[in-house]
């Protein structure tokens, strides 16, 4: 035995330990875990607790090499402490920990009880006993570790009552008392510890002492509790006073335990919080009826087995169990049948079984009423089927199974069973198919309890597999789990995870079967109720009742109040249903509602959130039902982030199901919240598989939104050739259809992608073009997206006086026509303008209402746009910490909606107030590192900034350097005809 935990914590087998806090820490709770992997966070809450340094993962590997050199100077092997990416471990052999001796010793004690064995059981509960040396990890005072030593202690002193409970049965009550009076004087609320005292006392004729415990005990619960000691107590209490206790000189008489238990599986895996928790409210708390349910194949039953089995002893007198087939092959068992089964199982003879079903239910609790009896009531379908089961007596547990949620069982105490987290799903997959195997594929093993579910039956059947397939690697049986499906290789003879489901299923009604079918049809994880009513076509309240039925049976989870899930498993079983040929078209029709009514949605909002002038591309979609749109079209942006994975798969969906009006349509209502949020990969996606589908339905219009729209991507990326590319065809496409109000909006997008990739002239003639048919046209919503983009371009050119016109021009048409969005983007301009026109107090005034106006509505490229222009007017006021700090807060801004062009600006503008700073090394390696990025994006304008940049940084110590890039600037800024090229002639003059 090299560790110790069962007292101070011992290292190497003798008196040696390790001194220094921190590391005392990390080592108890490794030791307390042994043999399983703790996550870094847990040692950094055990250390550090709520207040962990920066350097916390830095010092916790500290810990662990001094801990590897403490092994080594004791003569242990260092590569005890295992390494792993999420934390660390203990590998120990079973006789390295002294807990572990401890448990070994215990079952092989409680297995001479059930033996009968009693005295050979007392020397090996004594034996274990033996290796305690005090509390569990005594003087470490982490509050993770005092946590878990507690349950240790709790443990040292069930088995100490078990050990006293055989002693006290041998006859041997004399030599127990002063031991357990010292630990009823530590631990005074232990009822078990208490009675058996006075059972000792008893044995040798000491009734009054005996007496004398009981009143001590209800005097201590009165003053502390406000309570009656227990009925067990009381009970025994009673016989004390009767004096029927007195055991002196009399062998007791063996008592024959009824166990029916089923064989407790042994390799059962995780739940070890859950067994923990039930076993402590069993001997703690007094809770006489215990639910566990949960989903098919949860391990319900196995986890009812191992909990009764561990606390068996404490029910000497019958330990039963029965199969109640609430969802099996079989029709539920009647209570009065089951009843007759239990009876079987205590031995009453077939013929003192009544033939009345009342008589039998009382037989049943006057069979009950004496004794200490564990009920493990398995497989219940319904509260009515369980009732009737239960004993009156006090000293009786009843643990029941079922895949639905008893709610009509008020004394019960309910444990809904998750499916296992993946360091249980792993380490059952290894016990199952190998440990040796899962530790040679992490990675593999991952994705197949993954493809699983996490679900223990789905993992026992992949395990025997793979048990039985030596030659197999795990990564073959993921490829098969992806190719087959897990529902059509998880299967042992009759076992299987769809057969599983499949009597779920049956056992609910079959409007919520049919709820449950098209709720696999769903493709992300979590939907509300109006969703699964659009999906199902009927009332909303009717849905939620369903969704109550279906949540009760465990088909479908309440992840949230009001957000419904369904395991990835039950969900393969949900379409596989629905893949039937006789309902094809209840697929079909379910799939359409789907996405009209996500449409409907996503359109109304981004109605609410666009300018005015790019409504008419929004589509209309089919009308869907008010009341199921009202309430999500209300929270905005809030409801797509939310949704956006599955706006995104309903695309996809939309495309490879058949329905291409919808797929461009979803795609393009989804435009404005993933190109202002920074999603371009999904906008991307989502407008290439729309082109397609418009393209299949050959119309030409549509197929101009898509590409339009395209672009912008392709701009905020930077891929400018690309961009103009795909405009000029949607362009193209809308001259031919006459589309002036939509060839407006593509021409001034023409205009800018043109001026951002350096080409001034073409964008002049998008913009010329634009303004002159602009003039023909009676439309104020165009005339002030035209006016946004114009000015724009004007600032870029250095055309203040125009721009300034325009922009008051712009504000004022925003104003007429109520477009909010155009208004505050006119504002903004209008804080530009003067800046740049060098009015600088009401530029800084419009600046910062502009600023305020972006941030409230979530426009965060405009938002990194006006931290940029302050932060130049810090600069410009000698204040060039607030400029890094304004500009910091603009690049974040920019990364967050992905724009690789905005991003080179806010890192040239931070080089810039660096260098103010006086760090000009730090302005020399931002600028250089923004040239080559804006080099490699084609931005010719960031690139000319950035070559401007290094040569201020660089024309101290080498002005030939210097000289050479700013003639390079000077070129791009007059390709570009910005206006700072004068300000590069000038410093060119002055290096002469």
């Amino acid at each position: 035995m090299r560790f110790g935990i069962l007292g101070p914590l011992r290292v190497g087998g003798g008196e040696s330990t390790v001194t220094a806090g921190r590391d005392r820490i990390v080592l108890a709770m490794l030791l307390l875990r042994a043999g399983r992997l703790v996550p870094v966070e847990e040692l950094v809450d055990a250390v550090w607790e709520e207040h962990p340094p920066a350097t916390a993962r830095a010092q916790l590997q500290t810990c662990v090499s001094r801990l590897r050199r403490r092994f080594t100077e004791l003569g242990l092997a260092p590569e005890i402490i295992v390494t792993d990416p999420v934390g660390y471990g203990v590998r120990l052999a079973s006789t390295d920990l002294d807990v572990e001796i401890f448990t070994q010793g215990v079952e092989a004690a409680r297995a001479a009880v059930r033996a009968n064995r009693l005295a050979e059981a007392g020397g090996r509960f004594r034996s274990a006993l033996a290796l305690w040396r005090g509390p569990a990890l005594g003087g470490i005072p982490s509050r993770s570790v005092r946590r878990r030593a507690q349950v240790l202690d709790e443990q040292r002193l069930t088995v100490l009552e078990e050990c006293v409970e055989v002693e006290l049965s041998l006859g041997q009550g004399a030599k127990l008392i002063e031991e357990l009076a010292e630990s009823l004087d530590q631990h005074p609320l232990r009822d078990r510890l208490r009675g058996q005292l006075m059972l000792a006392f008893s044995s040798v004729g000491r009734q009054a002492e005996a007496l004398a415990v009981y009143r001590e005990g209800r005097r201590f619960y009165a003053d502390e509790l406000g309570i009656e000691p227990g009925a067990e107590l009381q009970e025994l209490h009673q016989r004390v006073l009767a004096g029927d206790l007195a055991l002196t000189g009399r062998e007791p008489r063996p008592v024959t335990v009824v166990r029916s238990l089923p064989r407790a599986i042994g390799d059962f895996t995780g739940r070890q919080e859950t067994v923990a928790r039930l076993v402590k409210e069993i001997e703690e708390d007094g809770t006489r009826i215990h639910l566990i349910d949960g989903m098919a194949g949860s391990g319900k039953t196995t986890l009812a087995v191992h909990v009764a089995t561990a606390i068996a002893d404490r029910y000497p007198d019958a330990q039963l169990f029965i199969d109640l087939h609430g969802h099996s092959t079989h029709a539920p068992l009647a209570p009065a049948m089951a009843v007759a089964t239990l009876l079987r199982q205590l031995g009453v003879p077939a013929e003192r079984v009544p033939v009345s079903a009342e008589d039998r239910l009382a037989l049943w609790r006057t069979e009950l009423a004496g004794r200490r009896a564990l009920v493990v009531l398995d497989n219940a379908v319904d509260a009515d089927q369980v009732v009737p089961l239960l004993p009156n007596g006090s000293h009786c547990l009843v643990l029941v199974t079922s895949r639905r949620r008893l709610v009509g069982l008020d004394d019960g105490r309910p444990s809904s069973l998750p499916v296992l987290d993946t360091d249980e799903a792993v380490e059952m997959l290894g016990r199952l198919a190998g440990v040796a195997r899962v530790a040679a594929e992490p990675e593999a093993a991952v994705e197949v309890v993954r493809r699983c579910g996490h679900l223990p039956l789905a993992i026992r059947l992949a395990g025997a597999r793979l048990a039985h397939r030596p030659q197999w690697r795990l990564s073959d049986l993921a490829e098969r789990l992806v190719a087959a499906g897990p529902l059509a290789e998880l299967t042992a003879g009759e076992r299987s995870v769809g057969q599983a489901f499949a009597l779920s299923y049956a056992q609910v009604s079959r409007p919520a079967q049919r709820l449950f079918r098209l709720l696999g049809l769903f493709p992300g994880g979590r939907l509300d109720s109006r969703v699964a009513a659009a999906l199902a076509e009927l009332p909303l309240s009717d849905t939620q009742d369903l969704l109550d039925e279906l949540v009760d049976a465990h088909l479908a989870e309440e992840a949230e109040a009001g957000r419904y899930r369904l395991h990835d498993l039950l969900r393969d079983y949900a379409r596989l249903l629905l893949d039937a040929e006789d309902r094809r078209e209840e697929r079909r029709d379910a799939l359409e509602r789907l996405l009209d009514h996500h449409l409907a949605v996503t359109a109304a909002i981004a109605r609410s959130v666009e300018a005015a002038g790019s409504r008419p591309t929004i589509p209309a979609g089919t009308p869907s039902r008010p009341e199921l749109v009202a309430v999500p079209a209300a929270e905005g942006r809030a409801w797509f982030e939310e949704n956006l994975t599955v706006l995104t798969a309903l695309v996809g969906v939309a495309d490879e199901e058949g329905f291409p009006a919808q797929c461009w349509q979803l795609a393009r209502a989804c435009w404005r919240f993933n190109f202002d949020g920074g999603h371009l990969d999904e906008l991307i996606g989502t407008h290439t598989i729309g082109l397609r589908a418009a393209e299949r339905l050959g119309d030409e219009a549509a197929i101009a939104v898509m590409l339009n729209y395209l672009s912008s991507a392709y701009f905020r990326l930077a891929r400018f050739p690309e961009a103009i590319q795909k405009m000029e065809v949607a362009l193209d496409l809308r001259r031919r259809l006459g589309l002036r109000g939509a060839m407006l909006s593509t021409l001034w997008n023409l205009g800018l992608t043109y001026a951002a990739h350096g080409d001034a002239e073409q964008s002049r003639a998008r913009f010329d073009e634009a303004l002159g048919m602009i003039r023909g046209l009676d439309d104020a919503h165009a005339l002030t997206n035209l006016l946004h983009n114009l000015c724009y371009m004007q600032i870029r050119w250095g055309q203040y006086d125009e721009a300034l016109r325009n922009a008051r021009l712009h504000l004022l048409t925003a104003r007429y026509v109520g477009d909010v969005r155009q208004t505050e983007n006119a504002i903004g301009h209008l804080g530009l303008i003067r800046h740049r026109m060098g009015d600088l107090a009401p530029a800084r005034r419009i600046l910062r209402v502009a600023l305020t106006l972006n941030r409230r509505r979530g426009h965060r490229a405009n938002e990194g746009e006006l931290l940029n222009e302050l932060g130049v007017m810090e600069r410009a006021a000698g204040r060039p910490e607030e400029a890094a700090a304004l500009h910091r807060d603009a690049l974040v801004a920019m990364i967050e909606v992905g724009d690789l062009v905005a991003q080179c600006a806010s890192r040239n503008l931070l080089a810039w107030a660096m260098f103010d700073q006086g760090d000009v090394a730090s302005a020399l390696d931002l600028h250089r590192r923004v040239l080559a990025d804006a080099t490699r994006l084609g931005a010719r304008y960031e690139q000319a900034r950035a070559l401007e940049g290094i040569a201020r940084c660089v024309r101290a110590c080498d002005p030939v350097a210097a000289r050479a890039h700013l003639i390079r600037a000077l070129s791009l800024f007059r390709q570009v005809e910005s206006p700072e090229r004068h300000e590069v002639e000038r410093l060119l003059a002055e290096l002469g």
